[in-house]
């Protein structure tokens, strides 16, 4: 179960974007449009005739899955691919059902729906960081001058300004998004390495078709094949472990903040005791938190995943589907309660007397 897509917890843990980015239909639409672009590339370089294109852009467009097929295809082979491919080419006229997939692999497949699937989660993280930079600017220039009591160690120290935490808010912020920016263009690539990764068995055209096809997809292309080379995608990980975190310090802030006794933060709303009802509790501001602590936890999984034993690893790719959704999804989810959170606060510290 995932807290992330459950029916109750997603309330608190989900974001809907980002699952959608995911859901199986989603992806199954990926596997079939890498097919498309694949046929439509191997027809380019005289590689398929125009009837064996013809047949398989047929069968594509009018392919349904079956579900639990696929799903007793991942039980055997560990990927939905073959599977996949059985159905697909169940659906093209004969003799062309061949043709179909020629010359790729289950992991060019799956990599590059990957691919797709980072750039449209950069694209949802991305306005959604954009929106609490803006509320972060907007408070700042709210309360700019109020004071607090600046802490270190968490023990008084010296007076400091509302404006002068909230810039250690949006500082790490706004260098994330260059970041994530950055960290898209290296994952956002498609993959068309063939059997074991040398592009084996495609022939002499196969960096012009992977040019061609990661035109129509929309993506990078790199010189060679990415199979067992995913450093990028760690590196991506690491920065959404890094906004995780540093919404987690705004969150930590903030909570602190809250405290009766402290009370250097006006909070709306806020969460409610089935025991206290005097209680308002900061449930975003502890939500930043947790998601900080997740994310940070799922980092060490996914450096475990850069180990591919020789030209395919079963083991570490796997692992890799299980972790870097789940962290897209604590990304997207911090920044939906960060903004919620930003959007609750009345006030922050004190007003400086004349």
């Amino acid at each position: 179960m995932s807290l992330f897509t459950d029916r109750m917890w997603s309330g608190l843990f989900g974001d809907e974007e980002v699952q959608q980015a995911f859901a199986l239909e989603t992806t199954l639409d990926r596997y079939l449009a890498y097919e498309v672009a694949l046929t439509n590339a191997l027809f380019s370089h005289a590689l398929i005739s125009v009837e064996a294109k013809d047949a398989v852009l047929a069968g594509c467009r009018d392919f349904t899955p079956d579900i639990e097929a696929l799903s007793a295809g991942v039980a055997q082979d560990g990927v939905p691919i073959p599977a996949f491919i059985r159905q697909l080419r169940a659906g093209i006229a004969e003799p062309y059902a061949v043709e179909c997939h020629k010359t790729s692999t289950s992991q060019d497949v799956m990599d590059t729906a990957l691919a797709l699937a980072l750039k449209d989660v950069s694209a949802i993280l991305l306005g959604h960081l954009s929106g609490v930079l803006d509320a972060l600017k907007t408070l700042k220039s709210a309360n700019v001058d109020r004071m607090l009591m600046g802490r270190t160690r968490m023990q008084a120290a010296l007076p400091i300004t509302a404006g002068d935490r909230i810039t250690t808010w949006i500082e790490p912020l706004k260098r994330h998004q260059q970041r994530l920016s950055d960290a898209t263009e290296l994952v956002a690539v498609l993959q068309y390495g063939g059997p074991v990764g040398n592009s084996s068995g495609q022939g002499k055209p196969t960096q012009f078709i992977a040019a061609e096809m990661a035109a129509e997809l929309e993506l990078q292309v790199t010189p060679n094949s990415w199979h067992t080379q995913r450093d990028n995608l760690v590196g991506y990980a690491n920065v959404l472990s890094m906004i995780s975190g540093s919404l987690g310090k705004m969150g930590a802030d903030i909570t602190l903040m809250a405290q009766q006794g402290i009370d250097e933060v006006k909070l709306s709303g806020g969460g409610g005791s089935s025991a206290m009802a005097h209680k308002h509790n900061p449930i975003k501001a502890e939500l930043l938190v947790t998601l900080a602590r997740y994310n940070s936890s799922q980092i060490s999984a996914m450096h475990s995943t850069l180990v591919h034993e020789q030209e395919r690893s079963g083991a570490a790719w796997a692992l890799e589907w299980m972790v870097l959704p789940g962290m897209c999804m604590a990304t997207a989810s911090g920044l939906h309660s960060a903004l919620q959170l930003l959007q609750q606060i009345e006030w922050i510290g004190t007003a400086v007397s004349d």
